[in-house]
């Protein structure tokens, strides 16, 4: 478990740099900080939806995905419109400029990944996938229990 641990810290380090963030954001030809680009790539995933379904989703305030949708707005890459099983709700949705712009962080952030990765076997990428979204689907399950013996959180 140490290990695993240490492995994830250095992870979270890396993944967390700012040049991390600025290399794909000038290959991708954009100015957008990394909260405006989490949101970006989460719409790009999913179906249009409410500003505090987003904040659920990314562990947000709900504040925070308000702010990074007014950026993303004044930039034309989402619209907020009305939701058509609440009229009085509004759901977040990803412009065409905005899903183009989606695209092109992903292949931005993929040509790292795959200079990183060149020399792995395409086997080793699929079990790492598959144990990846076993961790990150362990963790979200177990976010709101405290860990055994350091009381609340």
């Amino acid at each position: 478990m140490v290990e695993i641990e240490k492995c994830l810290t250095r992870i979270s380090y890396l993944v967390g740099r700012a040049r991390q963030h600025e290399y794909p954001m000038a290959a991708a030809g954009m100015d957008l900080d990394r909260a405006a680009v989490a949101i970006l790539r989460r719409l790009a995933e999913t179906e249009p939806m409410r500003p505090g379904v987003l904040a659920g989703l990314l562990a947000v305030e709900a504040s925070h995905v308000t702010r990074q949708v007014q950026q993303l707005e004044r930039a034309g890459y989402v619209v907020r419109a009305t939701d058509p099983h609440d009229r009085r709700a509004r759901r977040i949705e990803l412009t065409d400029a905005g899903r183009a712009a989606a695209h092109r962080i992903r292949e931005a952030s993929r040509i790292g990944m795959r200079m990183a990765l060149a020399d792995w076997s395409d086997d080793d990428l699929r079990q790492l996938a598959g144990l990846f979204h076993r961790l990150v689907d362990d963790f979200i399950t177990h976010a709101d229990v405290p860990a055994a013996g350091l009381g609340p959180v």
